[in-house]
């Protein structure tokens, strides 16, 4: 490993092995961080020493979030138990989603969002905690997700004017919805706090029979400074699955 990239990858891509097996598979390839790990499995990640680099666990579901004030009450609670249980476990990322449109405006949307955000904020101030809004596809994944557009997450950035706010910048989603993904990472990579990858089309591979240059996006955020996480998020589709997990890391170790 370069050293330049901290590599993850997302637990439920690989959810056909157990999650004692894929720590020690992660260990063998060269690193030692999971995504989308809530804490029931936390003890599992300790014990080999494996980091849990994008915590989730505090939300409802991707449709049901926090553009609609219905669901602010037991958010606000979740996020409130879950941002201590992510300090308290020596973690920093937390995950969280707008939720569906159901008809609703971008603008009531984004007025939802940060007023719901805004009462977890400070407890995720004082604890060391980062939340992280995923932006998803809703042409084929996703559809009516509100938070599909980067302009959209970065304005609710903006409004939430916190270092503890982030976007998780998912460029298999955003490919598909947006394209352009290297521009965007150079000048708005300040909102961007987490990547996943994917192949495209597809979420298979991310290797050369999709459209998507990875090396070169790599090395783009690299030359931002970033120094977070980029987690693979590609459902593997040949037979050897973690042979395709390190290749994967491989391409993206730049």
């Amino acid at each position: 490993m370069r050293g330049n990239i901290h590599h993850s990858v997302c637990r439920w891509t690989y959810e056909f092995i157990p999650l004692d097996e894929l720590c020690m598979r992660v260990k063998e390839i060269g690193f030692a961080a999971i995504d989308l790990v809530g804490p029931k499995d936390w003890p599992t990640l300790k014990k080999y020493a494996v980091y849990s680099s994008m915590c989730n666990g505090a939300e409802i579901s991707l449709t049901e979030g926090w553009n609609d004030p219905q669901f602010h009450s037991t958010l606000i609670k979740n996020y409130t138990e879950h941002i201590n249980l992510v300090a308290d476990a020596g973690y920093r990322n937390l995950i969280c989603f707008s939720g569906n449109r159901r008809g609703m405006a971008d603008e009531i949307g984004l007025r939802n969002c940060a007023e719901g955000l805004q009462k977890i904020l400070s407890i995720a101030e004082k604890k060391g905690v980062v939340i992280f809004m995923e932006l998803l596809n809703s042409r084929i994944d996703h559809p009516d997700y509100m938070c599909d557009k980067t302009s959209w997450g970065i304005e609710l950035c903006r409004r939430l004017n916190s270092e503890n706010f982030k976007l998780l910048y998912d460029i298999y989603h955003m490919q598909i919805d947006e394209g352009d993904v290297i521009r965007t990472i150079r000048e708005n990579h300040q909102y961007f706090g987490h990547y996943h990858t994917g192949g495209v089309p597809g979420r298979n591979e991310i290797d050369d029979q999709q459209e998507l240059n990875y090396p070169a996006i790599l090395r783009a955020i690299k030359e931002t400074g970033f120094n977070d996480y980029v987690a693979q998020e590609f459902i593997p589709a040949k037979s050897d699955k973690i042979a395709s997990l390190r290749e994967a890391i491989k391409i993206c170790d730049v």
